[in-house]
């Protein structure tokens, strides 16, 4: 659906036009209908850093959510979207959320609305692992926010945006039609992770990788090497959660009715794989990650992918 695109990192809709971040250009683009891109803003105080920059967007209404880093912190910004003859148009730029801890890798960046309408954050764990563990810090978490930025009273913490804990890099974040929450997170050396997030959940970084037993934390409910997956985004349709894969190279299939199997798409035909989604014409929706440095990029690096299920 789009070519040439530089260190894609994310892929989200406002009706039915795909918007991409671009992680180290700081670009926002609109892809339009014959594939062109249309740059709608870049935002300059982003940071160049190995793993930072320009991450996660998601649309809520009619606001497109970013998550950035800067020199001093990742952060949330918030955008007014308009569609108008010539296409969309981000207006009255507004930082909603700051402080989160950023480093040259382990910023997390994913942004999700879940079926309650609410803002869901992941973070990484800023290369201090400790901070995953201490509900003070909002590294190594995924965060649960209003739409304006401010804290849900019904949050697991009394006045805290944490929703969970103990989290190396959290990059997916998906819901099953049930509303049940599943995140992808990167492991360290042994284990890369899929969960089922529970609110208040602790799910042991640094203390455990992968399936523990300790009954302190909860366990992920599958578990592939590094070399199969390093994964990044999730998205969920027709009862089956999908999950691109980084150094894996290929899209996981798992089934939502035995989510301890998995099947692999794809391997090594488009490279490493960021972000998919699933477009509002029920197709999903997956960006190529070829150009940030760690892949081979094909003459055509990065796409936009559309793929059917049938």
């Amino acid at each position: 659906m789009a070519e040439n695109l530089q260190a894609p990192w994310a892929v989200a809709f406002y009706d039915e036009t795909p918007i991409v971040s671009e992680r180290d250009t700081s670009r926002i683009l609109e892809i339009t209908d014959d594939g062109g891109v249309r740059e709608l803003t870049v935002i300059e105080q982003t940071a160049e850093s190995t793993e930072g920059g320009l991450l996660g967007l998601a649309v809520h209404e009619d606001s497109l959510y970013a998550y950035l880093t800067t020199a001093e912190d990742n952060r949330i910004q918030r955008y007014e979207l308009n569609s108008d003859a010539e296409g969309l148009e981000l207006r009255d730029p507004e930082v909603i959320f700051d402080g989160i801890p950023a480093a040259s890798h382990h910023n997390g960046g994913r942004l999700a609305f879940g079926p309650d309408g609410l803002l869901y954050v992941s973070t990484g764990d800023g290369l201090e692992p400790s901070t995953a563990q201490d509900l003070d810090s909002l590294a190594g978490k995924i965060l649960r926010l209003n739409p304006e930025g401010d804290i849900p009273a019904d949050n697991p913490f009394d006045d805290s945006p944490v929703f969970s804990y103990g989290h190396r890099n959290v990059q997916g974040v998906a819901w099953a039609p049930d509303g049940t929450m599943y995140a992808s997170e990167f492991g360290e050396d042994t284990w890369d992770e899929l969960n089922i997030i529970a609110p208040g959940g602790n799910y042991g970084w640094p203390r455990a990788e992968g399936i523990s037993g300790d009954e302190s934390f909860v366990d992920p409910i599958q578990q592939w090497s590094p070399s199969e997956a390093s994964p990044s985004g999730i998205a969920i349709a027709d009862e089956h959660i999908y999950m691109t894969a980084l150094r894996g190279q290929q899209l996981w299939d798992i089934p939502l009715d035995d989510p301890g199997t998995s099947v692999p798409h794809f391997s090594d035909d488009y490279g490493r794989l960021r972000d998919v989604i699933t477009g509002p014409d029920g197709a999903l929706w997956l960006l190529t990650n070829n150009t940030d440095g760690r892949g081979d990029p094909a003459t055509t690096d990065d796409r936009l992918l559309r793929l059917t299920r049938d």
